[in-house]
């Protein structure tokens, strides 16, 4: 048996930096390596399994046992409503074929299958019976904003929802430009919901799922939502907004975090780049071919020149009132539980993989890489003074990559974790330290590396994680206690130590790692030293 999937992802951290990895391709994978991702017993009987949603009815098919719906659509083309809040897809009466994936947004790399016709998701669940009330996993995929689906493989949700008895939904929406151009200055009346597009495709998945998941085996009433990267950075927009009360009822983010989006000035300022890159006017953009609007998004930032151009939530008091985290955490959503997670290596990929001289860093070069790659105002100087006395003994390269994940990477989960501990809301941290057994080690506990463990997709993972008795430790953990928070609001399992709130006075964190355990404060000189400045997120 073949079936055609994606094999590799194209991400980025949550704050915006790029991440040289391997973009989407689709491939033949072979028996083999599909049955890592879902067991055999499974794929014994395949027969269609049909649902009627609320717009029409759909046919996926069934695996004995296991029902899978691809491209189910819960939004109109997005080409008849470009820059604008999303529609409802008309309603049709014959049944939609839900076997393939739908495609994903415009988008630069090599994404398979892109069109603005985008508004698409994806269940996987072992029952169509709406008394079942199974808890409901929400993955929103990273790529920053700018890049990715729902369609990898590594998020596959076949496991997930065979072995712990819940119901697993994957998306697609819009992205960069097509989700994030903000014309609410320069087009008021025209495009008032245009800096977030995507933010409201997002709201429109989850109110089909609040409306049609019960068909799947779903209960409407616990709906997790989770996410790495750039889906980490979504979620946190999406706690302060308003248009999502009710709509989800816990959370976990992966190594993404948004303390505060884009201001509508600065936001406006990227709108007249990109519309200078393009020579056309404000109102001439709508009509633009999609090629080279995706060409375009190669410009320089006009805030920050050394980056290319950012696109993200604005601040747009419409969607947004205010920033995410700041100056405290959204008052909505302080009863929702949530899990903030982050790597104990961000960096080493995110900045090594396109930058191979990071790894023989001497200390004579390590000022002017800290400068460009800390994203923290501070004395390179001093920040190397610090990690000296802390870590005798530790070299450049190592000194580059520690501060540059506390500076740039780890800094965000931080600000949101503090912020609702002083509130009070029921909040855990972990942090997932298992190396990657890839090139030996070099890359240590990397960004995205966590995402194959959170979905048991090990084997789809390749050289990234390996199958062995650690890696499936670790997977087994984690992915357990995910299911935990959609299942009971807290992420305790007997398979865990005992993983207290995060609180101000402690701050408890769960290292996942061949043994894993809870530390209080871990890198606390790390933390320590960074937060003696402010924390400016990328693309304010």
């Amino acid at each position: 048996m073949k079936l055609w999937l994606a094999v590799a992802g194209s991400m980025s951290a949550g704050d915006g930096g790029p991440l040289d990895v391997p973009v989407l391709r689709r491939t033949v994978l072979s028996a083999g390596l599909i049955a890592g991702l879902i067991p055999q017993n499974l794929w014994a009987d395949t027969a269609q399994s049909s649902v009627q949603t609320t717009f029409g009815p759909v046919r996926g098919l069934k695996h004995a046992g296991l029902h899978v719906f691809k491209g189910l659509r819960y939004g109109a083309d997005t080409a008849t409503t470009r820059f604008a809040a999303p529609k409802p897809p008309t309603p049709w009466k014959e049944p939609a074929e839900a076997i393939d994936y739908g495609p994903a947004s415009p988008q630069a790399g090599s994404e398979p299958n892109q069109s603005e016709d985008c508004l698409f998701l994806n269940v996987w669940t072992t029952s169509l019976d709406a008394r079942a009330k199974k808890p409901v996993m929400v993955y929103i995929h990273g790529g920053a904003y700018n890049t990715g689906s729902g369609s990898s493989p590594l998020t596959d949700g076949s496991r997930l929802a065979s072995e712990e008895d819940v119901v697993v939904v994957t998306l697609n929406h819009r992205l960069n430009a097509f989700g994030y151009l903000y014309l609410g200055q320069l087009l008021p009346n025209l495009a008032p919901d245009s800096g977030n597009a995507g933010q409201w495709d997002l709201v429109l998945a989850l109110n089909w799922v609040k409306a049609n998941i019960a068909r799947f085996g779903g209960d409407p009433a616990r709906v997790m939502l989770f996410g790495q990267s750039g889906g980490g950075a979504k979620i946190a927009s999406l706690m302060a907004a308003p248009a999502t009360s009710g709509l989800f009822h816990a959370v976990a983010t992966m190594s993404g975090q948004q303390v505060t989006a884009s201001g509508p000035l600065n936001a406006t300022a990227r709108a007249k780049a990109f519309l200078d890159a393009l020579k056309v006017s404000p109102q001439e953009v709508f009509n633009v071919p999609t090629f080279r609007l995706i060409e375009a998004l190669n410009n320089a930032d006009p805030i920050n020149s050394t980056q290319k151009l950012y696109f993200g939530p604005v601040l747009d008091q419409r969607h947004l009132p205010r920033h995410p985290f700041w100056p405290d955490a959204p008052p909505l959503s302080a009863h929702i539980p949530m899990i903030l997670g982050n790597m104990a290596n961000e960096t080493r990929n995110l900045i090594g993989r396109s930058n191979p001289a990071a790894f023989s860093l001497t200390f004579d070069d390590l000022p002017v890489w800290l400068g460009t790659h800390m994203r923290s105002d501070m004395s390179p100087a001093h920040v190397i003074a610090t990690y000296q006395a802390a870590y005798p003994g530790i070299t450049a390269s190592d000194l580059f990559f520690a501060a540059t994940t506390a500076g740039r990477s780890w800094r965000g989960q931080v600000e949101e974790a503090d912020a609702r501990a002083r509130q009070g809301a029921p909040t855990w941290v972990y942090r997932f330290d298992l190396k990657s057994p890839e090139d030996g080690g070099k890359w240590g506990a990397y960004h995205t590396l966590d995402i194959p463990h959170a979905f048991r997709t090990l084997a789809a993972s390749g050289p990234m994680t390996g199958t062995g008795p650690d890696a499936r430790k670790v997977s087994g953990e984690l992915s357990s206690a995910l299911v935990s928070l959609a299942r009971t609001g807290s992420p305790q399992t007997r398979g865990l130590p005992s993983w207290p709130r995060y609180r101000l006075n402690r701050r408890e964190t769960m290292i996942f790692d061949t043994r894993t355990r809870v530390e209080f404060d871990p890198r606390g000189v790390e933390r320590a030293l960074f937060q003696t400045v402010p924390f400016i997120q990328w693309g304010s």
